[in-house]
């Protein structure tokens, strides 16, 4: 039996850092795609989708925000998860790149060693989603084995980082997980994530939950943490 390697596509314009992603990735085990910018990246994917995308904000002709935009719009790519890399590091940076759908945001210059552990936390994350059970909470259903979310029937789009959010979240209603503990159920202890990155998933989670009407069923509780009802 063969076994397939999981792929990642490394979109990034400067030779030299793509040289550096590509080698690291490979000794990683991984099956490693290039595009060097951002139309040949969006034909990349549409041919054959990869994995795992890590993104490079700055790119020329179509930039990383938009290419992001436009995977997560569309039903056939939206779950494929997309880790953003970029120069910019100031809060406003973080915080859009995310609002736009990126599941993940690394500020240049960045661990080699740090990024692995993403590119991994990521596919790890995203299997391990797709082969749970089904949890409900009142109208709510979340069914691990099709990855799909619905809510009072109706079907609710979300991103993979949003999927496991919600399934860490139903996994015990009512009960109040602290910033610190999301961060290491939906992202992993042995990376870092900044705290802000989990108020940005749950405002996208609400966001989504509440698309077809219907009240808010999470819960902010101030000081301590988030809580489904």
């Amino acid at each position: 039996m063969v076994v397939e390697l999981p792929t990642v596509l490394v979109v990034e314009d400067e030779p030299a850092q793509r040289e550096i992603l590509v080698y690291n990735l490979k000794a990683e085990g991984f099956t490693v795609r290039e595009a060097a910018d951002g139309d040949e990246a969006l034909l990349q994917v549409a041919e054959a989708p990869p994995d795992v995308i890590l993104l490079d904000w700055m790119l020329p002709n179509v930039s990383g925000i938009e290419i992001c935009r436009r995977l997560k719009t569309r039903p056939e790519t939206r779950n494929i998860p997309i880790i953003m890399l970029s120069a910019r590091s100031e809060e406003f940076d973080l915080v859009r790149g995310l609002e736009t759908g990126a599941d993940d945001y690394v500020s240049k210059p960045y661990s080699v060693v740090e990024l692995m552990a993403r590119v991994r936390n990521q596919l790890r994350r995203t299997r391990a989603a797709s082969m749970g059970g089904e949890l409900r909470y009142e109208d709510i259903v979340l069914d691990g084995e099709t990855h799909r979310v619905t809510r009072a029937g109706q079907g609710v789009k979300l991103g993979p980082t949003e999927f496991r959010l919600l399934a860490a979240l139903m996994e015990k209603p009512g009960r109040v997980l602290s910033r610190s503990q999301l961060l290491d159920r939906v992202w992993g202890r042995d990376i870092y994530v900044d705290t802000r990155t989990v108020d940005v998933h749950v405002g996208r989670l609400r966001k989504a939950l509440c698309q077809h009407g219907g009240d808010d069923p999470l819960r902010t509780v101030r000081g301590a943490g988030y809580a489904l009802g």
